[in-house]
């Protein structure tokens, strides 16, 4: 059973230890870099957003996870955002292990 409230803080932690990218155009940056290991996308994205991230992920064999509505990831990250890329493999393993 995924626990949303535990990954919601492990992002926050990512967050404060620096492994997170947010906004966009860097998390795109980030995909296509290969620096971003998992992906974040608020359920509530916009359609061209989510398109953008989506396909640059899947071509790139980057995992999404858009389990989130963007007021939970922001709240999370004490940021607005819509999209965020985990860009520690640690974090990453450990942010997908919760979700499954």
């Amino acid at each position: 059973m995924m626990n949303k409230s535990k990954i919601l803080n492990f992002l926050g932690l990512a967050m404060r230890a620096g492994k997170i990218i947010t906004g966009e155009s860097l998390v795109i940056e980030a995909i296509r870099t290969r620096k971003a290991k998992l992906v974040f996308l608020a359920s509530d994205s916009g359609v061209s957003t989510s398109k953008k991230v989506t396909d640059k992920a899947k071509f790139y064999g980057i995992e999404i996870i858009d389990l989130f509505t963007s007021d939970e990831l922001s709240q999370a990250i004490g940021k607005a955002r819509k999209v965020l890329a985990v860009s520690d493999k640690g974090f990453a393993k450990n942010l997908m292990k919760l979700s499954k």
